[in-house]
């Protein structure tokens, strides 16, 4: 019989990362759009490393700063009484870093999109920064936020070797539904593995559709206006 349990904490996990994501990843694709100064091109290649790296190197780079015996860990640990490795919470944390560029480029592009002369306007009407992003910007990029949402969401579901590293494989706190699957086939229960892929596959591809057709549908009506 499937255990559920998996499934539910990766929705979980998914969930809140993406939530986590949209608070940070606003402010940053919004520096990131229309900052002047050059470093900006080194956090955006930072930003950008998830994307290139192995995610065995990013998750095994993780482990050792989580740990107790580094420094980062030890501190978290005694200052605050916050363990990361192998727990939800360090989960979390290495999925906010390592789906971060899946929140923040499209997010970028929305701001990109905005012509300047709604934000010449907006100046010359003397509206503050916070104003013309909750009032202007992000009202008009509504298929950038969707498309970083669902991203980030799917990316996050699709996590296998950064959670195997920085979570381990422990029922009901780190074993999400992709460690499920290759704990199953290491174990030959193909047969189990095979409907935990088709219930991943299922839910994956019913997100994508229902983001295409919403997307479809709000350019469909931009373009009869």
């Amino acid at each position: 019989m499937m255990d559920f349990e998996p499934f539910i904490l990766t929705l979980k996990l998914a969930t809140l990362t993406t939530c986590l994501l949209f608070m940070l990843g606003i402010p940053l694709a919004y520096w990131l759009a229309y900052s002047k100064y050059k470093i900006k091109f080194v956090v955006e290649a930072l930003v950008s490393m998830p994307l290139v790296l192995p995610p065995t190197v990013l998750g095994f780079y993780l482990l050792l700063a989580f740990s107790p015996e580094n420094q980062l860990g030890k501190f978290l640990d005694q200052y605050f009484d916050l363990r990361l490795v192998f727990t939800f919470h360090g989960l979390v944390l290495a999925s906010v870093i390592y789906s971060l560029p899946f929140m923040v480029q499209p997010l970028r592009s929305g701001f990109s999109g905005i012509p300047n002369a709604w934000l010449d306007a907006a100046k010359t009407m003397g509206k503050s920064s916070w104003v013309t992003l909750f009032r202007i910007l992000l009202p008009n990029m509504k298929n950038a936020l969707i498309t970083a949402g669902v991203l980030t969401f799917a990316h996050t579901i699709g996590e296998f070797g950064v959670v195997l590293m920085v979570g381990g494989n422990i029922p009901e706190e780190t074993r999400v539904i992709s460690v499920a699957i290759y704990n199953e086939v290491e174990g030959m229960n193909y047969a189990m593995a095979n409907q935990y892929s088709l219930l991943l596959i299922g839910f994956s591809f019913t997100v994508l559709l229902v983001t295409y057709l919403i997307n479809h549908r709000k350019n469909h009506m931009l373009s009869y206006d």
